[in-house]
């Protein structure tokens, strides 16, 4: 319970929170103060009066100072609590973005505790991921359809937001020779993929690769794969599977993924 709030247009105090209820009917007793106590206090179905009732008595007989603890404890979290609406407010501010009602920040607050929060505002999307906060425009993500690449320097997928570019090198990416004797398609996943970019390595599954690499879990699937017939050859931040990689000193060639929007 706050200290300080508001109750329609007028501000609502609560000086004695912290105030032990045995010292404030002590004071009342001895100035021969009446009050009023709330019949559903004693209702001990209600969880919090089953709390305060029997298991609050069992604890201060063998941690007598467990009320105050428990009361710093909600004082840092409501602390906590207020600081990040003012950092969300702040977040909001810079981006030129409207802050929502205070029912609202916290429901966003609330959401972006979850690792898979995804939080519409102002014609963006929120999204948390690994500590970090994202902000996307909301978009109506495109169809895409199976392209060919038959060795151009950059390919085009406006569906995708970006193209693909191609450079040429020696002794490192896609064995150039496989161009005259194989199929290359860019496609997007459809779950399962494995990928070897370690030579030393056994090849591992999309899904951990990108994990460690740190690519956001909402932008992989988005990302353009290159195959060569039904074998997965590159994954943008991933790099060429070891199988396909050219021999040292002859031709290859580097793909790189470039959003462009």
């Amino acid at each position: 319970m706050a200290v300080q709030g508001r109750l329609g247009r007028k501000m609502l105090l609560r000086p004695l929170l912290e105030v032990p209820r045995s010292a404030i009917r002590a004071y009342a007793a001895e100035r021969a103060l009446g009050w009023i106590e709330d019949e559903s206090n004693a209702d001990e179905a209600l969880t919090r009066n089953f709390l305060r009732r029997r298991v609050g008595p069992l604890l201060e007989s063998r941690f007598p100072r467990w009320r105050e603890g428990l009361a710093r404890a909600a004082r840092h979290a409501a602390s906590s609590s207020l600081d990040a609406r003012g950092l969300l407010r702040a977040y909001l501010k810079e981006r030129g973005l409207r802050a929502p009602s205070e029912a609202k920040l916290l429901e966003m607050l609330k959401q972006l505790g979850s690792a898979s929060a995804a939080i519409a505002h102002e014609g963006v999307v929120f999204r948390r991921y690994r500590e970090k906060l994202f902000l996307d425009k909301e978009k109506i993500q495109p169809p895409f359809k199976a392209r060919t690449w038959n060795g151009e320097s950059r390919l085009a997928l406006p569906a995708l937001g970006g193209e693909l570019r191609f450079r040429r090198v020696r002794g490192r990416g896609i064995d150039s020779s496989l161009l005259d004797k194989q199929a290359f398609h860019v496609r997007l996943r459809s779950g399962g993929e494995r990928l070897r970019p370690d030579a030393r390595r056994p090849s591992r599954t999309l899904k951990n690769l990108f994990q460690e690499a740190g690519v956001p879990p909402w932008e992989r699937e988005r990302l353009p794969l290159l195959y060569c017939g039904k074998r997965l050859v590159w994954a943008p931040g991933l790099g060429v599977d070891a199988a396909f990689v050219s021999a040292r000193g002859a031709p290859g060639i580097i793909p790189h993924w470039r959003p462009t929007t």
